[in-house]
């Protein structure tokens, strides 16, 4: 299926691993011009070439910037912005992904990881939206994915500061469809399961977290989470990736306000 993708502007934060880069690759393989932003610059480097060598099995490949930018800072969103529209132009779909998650219960949490988590899981966000914002309106059109988590319609009580700000995504990813709606632009939240990614897999990641809180080992937990799925499995960060590209896509013209499971079956509701 021809998502209708190709010539399209797409930034994507968090985007040089994980979830961020498969969908970049997918974006860059659809014909998109892809930006990806991320805080380190030998990992945007490594992924900047991975989403051209994607780009290039497009019967039209597009371009790809890599930006370096810490999204937690209140100016560097609209510095991102403005980059990506000098370099490749104005925004059509943005994909908030960037996030910070690690195991703490809400009696450990401290004021400072409260504020930590909000600023980059929620205010980037806010920012980044707000930043593409203009030009979608002046065109009347645009697509904005924001990446929540289950966590976030059934908060984790081994993730508490994280839970709740991914609760504020899916408030925000409503509150964008139901304001710009008549302007043409949609906006949702995709609300992945636990991933293979690196923010699991990774040394010194959930998993090993997890382990050492319980008093046990990585592989039993990494078993033990995906047993917990009905589905038998944790999610990879391709399967997370084709269900943003998706919805950010022309073929999803009448889907917005949503806030799409993409978990297995992890989170008994049907909404």
């Amino acid at each position: 299926m021809d998502l209708q993708l190709a010539g399209q502007v797409v930034l994507i934060t968090g985007g040089s691993k994980g979830i961020g880069l498969a969908a970049a690759r997918m974006f860059a393989a659809e014909g998109a011009h892809v930006a990806i932003v991320a805080r380190n610059r030998e990992d945007l480097e490594i992924a900047g070439r991975a989403v051209t060598e994607a780009g290039q099995r497009s019967r039209t490949p597009g371009k790809v910037a890599a930006l370096t930018g810490d999204l937690s800072a209140p100016d560097v969103p609209a510095r991102v912005v403005r980059e990506v529209e000098d370099t490749l132009g104005p925004v059509d779909v943005l994909v908030n992904n960037v996030g910070l998650a690690y195991q703490v219960t809400f009696d450990e949490v401290t004021d400072e990881q409260w504020d930590e988590l909000w600023q980059l899981n929620v205010m980037s966000y806010v920012r980044m939206s707000r930043a593409v914002l203009p030009s979608m309106r002046a065109r009347r059109t645009g697509a904005i994915v924001n990446v929540s988590s289950t966590a976030g319609k059934r908060p984790s009580t081994g993730m508490a500061n994280y839970s709740v700000t991914k609760a504020a995504v899916q408030s925000l990813s409503r509150l964008l469809a139901d304001t710009y709606a008549s302007d043409g632009i949609r906006s949702l939240a995709i609300c992945p399961g636990p991933t293979t990614s690196e923010a699991w897999m990774d040394e010194g990641g959930l998993a090993d977290q997890a382990a050492a809180i319980k008093g046990t080992d990585r592989e039993s937990i990494l078993a033990a989470t995906g047993k917990g799925r009905p589905m038998g499995r944790m999610a990879t960060p391709d399967e997370i990736a084709s269900t943003i590209v998706f919805a950010a896509s022309p073929r999803a013209s009448y889907v917005t306000g949503a806030a799409w499971s993409v978990d297995g079956g992890s989170v008994p509701v049907i909404i």
